[in-house]
C-alpha cells in the first residue's frame, strides 16, 4: 500500500471521538492547514483512492505539496491516536512510562527514576505485562550501577537478578505456548481441519510439544493457562472432538472472566474464546445455547473500526447458521438487511472473514432465487484470487459456485472447473468425501434426468450420504454448508428448504426418521 492509501483507510477507520481530538489539535496548531482540508477531503466526501484524493486537492491547493500534505497529516493523526491510547490502555501508558524514566535518567533526576521504575515493576506486575516488567527490571538495574549501589546489599542485588531470571523464564514459556497455538491455527486456516486419522497423527508433533512445556511450568499465569487453553481447545476442533472442545472453552472463558483486568485491548483472544464456544455449539446444533455468546460478542467495546467489524461479522454468522441449517433463507435476507453497516465496511475485515461473508451472501442470495446477485457475489472473491487462493476455505468457495452455476445451466464452465479442482485434490493424500460427491452429482447433469432415474441415483448414493455424515472429519466441511442436503435436493427434486427442515427433525428426533429415502 503507498502511504495516501494508508492515509485513507486510517481516516476511514478512525472514531468520531478520535476525530473530535483531531479537529481540536487542528484548531490550536499553525495557520498553514493543508493538511486539514486533505482530512476533510477524505472524511467528509468519501473519496476512495489516492487518484481522486490527489486530483480534488491539488484542483483546490495549487500552490501546495500533495505529498507533502499527506506526510504530515498521517504523521499528525498517530501522534494523536497514539497520545489517546496512553490514556485508555495500561499497554500504551506502561511503554510510556519507560520513555519518560530514560528522559529522567539523562536528565540525572535518578531518584525520581528509580521511583518511578518500581512504580512501573509494581503495575507490570500486576497486569501481567512481561516485556515491559523485564525492561523496567533492567532500568533499576541500570540507575543503581549508576548509583554505585548506595544503600543496596548484595543479597538484595542477587534477588533482583533472581527475579529478571524468573521474568526471562515466564517470557520464554509464554513465546513456546505461543508459537505451538500459532503453527496450530496456521495449519488449521492454510491446511483446513483434519480430514482423516493420519493428519490427525501428523499433529501429534505439536500436541507432544505442548504438553512438554506445560509439565515443565511451575508457575501459572493467566497468560500460560490462555495459551495452554486455546492450544487444547483449537486442537480438538481441528481433529472433530466438539463436545471436548465446548468443555475446553468453557473453562477457558472462565479464566477469562475472572481476569478482565488481563485483557488486550482490543480484546482479540477473548473474541477467539467467544468463537471457539460459538463454533462448538453450532456443530451440535445448541441454538439457544448460542444466542448467549452472541450477545456476548455485541457487547464488546472498542476504539479499533477493524476489530469492531471483525466482531461484527462474527456475530451475523452465528445468528445466520441456525437459520441457514433450518433451512430459513428468507430470515437469513432480513438479516442481511440489518447488518447494512457490515457491509459497508467489508474492506475492515480480515482475508478470512471477507471470504466467509461472501461466501453466506451467496448462498442466502441462490435460496432466495437472486441467481444474477449469488454470481455477481461470489466471483467477488475470484476476481482476488491471488489473495484467498491459499485459503483452506477456498475449495468450498469453489463448490459453492459450481452451485451457482448449476443453476445457470452452464454445465462447459461447470466440467471445466471440476477438471480443475480433481487435478488439484489428485496430487493431496486426503479429500474430503464431500467434495468427491458433489463433482459427482454436479457432473451428471442432473437437471435433463426424469423423476425416475434420479431417484435410481438417490438409491445408490444415499448409502453414502449416510456415511458422510456419520464421519466426524466430514463434519469440518458440513459446518460451512450442508452439500449433502443440496445433492439430495438436487436428486429428489424436492425444495432444500424441505430437505434442511426433514434432517433437522431427525437430528432433533434421532428415533424418528432413521433413514431417510
Amino acid at each position: 500500500m503507498t502511504q495516501t492509501e494508508v492515509l485513507i483507510v486510517l481516516v476511514n477507520s478512525m472514531t468520531k471521538s478520535e476525530k473530535k481530538s483531531f479537529m481540536i489539535y487542528a484548531s490550536q496548531s499553525e495557520s498553514n492547514k493543508a493538511y486539514l482540508f486533505l482530512f476533510g477531503l477524505i472524511n467528509k466526501l468519501q473519496i476512495g483512492t489516492p487518484e481522486e484524493l490527489k486530483n480534488a486537492f491539488q484542483k483546490n491547493r495549487q500552490h501546495c505539496s500533495f505529498d507533502t500534505a499527506v506526510k504530515y497529516l498521517y504523521k499528525v493523526l498517530l501522534k494523536i491516536l497514539v497520545s489517546l491510547r496512553q490514556a485508555q490502555d495500561s499497554y500504551y501508558s506502561l511503554f510510556n512510562r519507560l520513555l519518560v524514566i530514560r528522559v529522567l535518567c539523562e536528565k540525572l533526576l535518578f531518584d525520581e527514576a528509580l521511583k518511578l521504575t518500581r512504580k512501573t515493576i509494581n503495575e507490570a506486575k500486576l497486569v501481567e505485562n512481561q516485556f515491559v516488567l523485564l525492561i523496567a527490571q533492567r532500568t533499576e538495574l541500570e540507575i543503581l550501577l549508576s548509583q554505585n549501589f548506595n544503600h543496596v546489599s548484595e543479597k538484595v542485588l542477587i534477588n533482583k537478578h533472581f527475579q529478571i531470571g524468573q521474568t526471562l523464564t515466564g517470557i520464554r514459556r509464554i513465546n513456546e505456548q505461543t508459537t505451538l497455538y500459532e503453527l496450530l491455527k496456521y495449519r488449521m486456516i492454510y491446511n483446513g481441519s483434519v480430514r482423516s486419522a493420519k493428519q490427525k497423527k501428523d499433529l501429534n508433533d505439536l500436541v507432544f510439544s505442548e504438553m512438554s512445556i506445560v509439565a515443565s511450568t511451575h508457575t501459572e499465569t493467566f497468560e500460560i493457562r490462555k495459551m495452554h487453553q486455546l492450544f487444547q481447545a483449537n486442537y480438538l476442533i481441528a481433529i472433530g472432538d466438539y463436545k471436548s472442545a465446548l468443555h475446553s472453552f468453557y473453562e477457558l472463558n472462565k479464566v477469562f472472566e475472572n481476569n478482565k483486568h488481563l485483557w488486550a485491548n482490543p480484546p482479540i483472544y477473548y473474541v477467539l474464546v467467544l468463537e471457539g464456544i460459538l463454533e462448538s455449539l453450532h456443530i451440535i446444533k445448541d441454538y439457544n445455547g448460542m444466542q448467549y455468546f452472541v450477545d456476548k460478542l455485541k457487547r464488546l467495546k472498542s476504539t479499533s473500526a477493524n476489530f469492531r467489524a471483525n466482531v461484527m461479522c462474527l456475530a451475523f454468522q452465528y445468528e445466520l447458521f441456525p437459520l441457514l441449517d433450518l433451512g430459513d433463507f428468507a430470515k437469513a435476507n432480513k438479516l442481511m438487511a440489518q447488518y447494512s453497516l457490515l457491509y459497508e465496511n467489508q474492506s475492515l475485515l480480515n482475508i478470512t472473514r471477507q471470504a466467509e461473508l461472501l461466501l453466506y451472501t451467496t448462498i442466502i442470495y441462490l435460496e432466495n432465487n437472486n441467481i444474477v446477485l449469488a454470481k455477481k457475489t461470489i466471483n467477488r472473491i475470484f476476481f482476488n484470487d491471488k489473495i484467498f487462493y491459499h485459503l483452506s476455505l477456498y475449495r468450498t468457495i469453489r463448490m459453492i459456485k459450481l452451485m451457482v452455476y448449476y443453476e445457470l445451466k452452464d454445465f462447459d464452465f461447470i466440467n471445466l472447473e471440476i477438471r480443475s479442482i480433481k487435478r488439484e485434490i489428485s496430487s493431496e493424500l486426503e479429500s474430503y468425501k464431500t467434495e468427491r460427491l458433489m463433482m459427482s452429482v454436479l457432473g451428471k447433469q442432473m437437471s435433463f434426468f426424469t423423476l425416475k432415474k434420479r431417484l435410481v441415483i438417490w438409491e445408490k448414493i444415499s448409502h453414502e450420504i449416510d456415511v458422510i455424515k456419520q464421519d466426524k472429519f466430514e463434519m469440518q466441511v458440513l459446518q460451512l454448508f450442508d452439500f449433502t442436503a443440496w445433492i439430495e435436493s438436487k436428486i429428489r427434486d424436492i425444495s432444500l428448504i424441505m430437505v434442511l427442515k426433514e434432517k433437522y427433525s431427525a437430528f432433533s428426533h434421532p428415533d424418528v426418521n432413521k433413514q431417510r429415502k
